[in-house]
């Protein structure tokens, strides 16, 4: 097999489990409502909140193209970023990155009183895979639809920040969490920072 097209362990299995779960949620209604209830994170003074759900919630999503994308960028980013780090440090920044992106958007939604808030998906840990591949590849050439020419890393990932705080600070598309986007890239950058201040990794 063509090494570039390679999957390691951890970002494998993350992509399976995801794709199974999904499977489950469209074709067992009582699977679906399990997991929605136990799984998925809710405001914490919610019946059906638990402390779990800062973890479980990522692995949920609301239709095919929500996965699809997410995957897909777990793949595309997180194969590079787990051959560097490893599998275990990977898996930890994978985690932290989404368990922060719940806390900060549940932040922004106790700062702005959306008390009924839930939450899925594995946007926020995607999101600080992007930040992670911007800081240690910064001047790799990506392509991203719809320009027609390759865009650096670094600037792409900054001007993908700066476009998920103006979307949250303005409403645009209530239906997605963008405070989470931000928080998946800052835990991520915070983390990256600490390693390195630990001289666990160099970029």
């Amino acid at each position: 097999m063509n090494p570039r097209f390679q999957t390691p362990p951890v970002v494998k299995n993350l992509i399976i489990v995801n794709i199974l779960i999904y499977i489950a949620t469209t074709l067992l209604p009582s699977a679906n409502s399990f997991l929605a209830q136990y799984c998925q994170l809710y405001w914490f003074s919610s019946p059906w909140f638990h402390s779990w759900q800062y973890i479980t919630y990522m692995f949920l999503h609301g239709g095919f193209s929500h996965l699809f994308f997410n995957m897909f960028a777990l793949w595309m980013f997180g194969r590079t970023l787990e051959e560097r780090l490893g599998p275990q440090r990977f898996l930890t920044y994978y985690i932290v990155c989404g368990a922060g992106a719940a806390l900060i958007q549940m932040l922004v939604a106790w700062l702005t009183n959306d008390l009924g808030i839930s939450l899925i998906g594995a946007s926020g840990a995607v999101m600080g895979l992007l930040l992670a591949f911007g800081v240690m590849y910064p001047n790799s050439q990506i392509f991203v639809f719809p320009l027609p020419f390759p865009i650096k890393a670094k600037w792409f990932v900054m001007g993908y920040a700066v476009l998920e705080l103006i979307y949250g600070a303005t409403g645009y598309d209530l239906g997605v969490a963008h405070f989470a986007h931000v928080g998946g890239m800052l835990w991520g950058w915070m983390l990256l920072i600490y390693w390195k201040r630990r001289r666990k990794i160099w970029y």
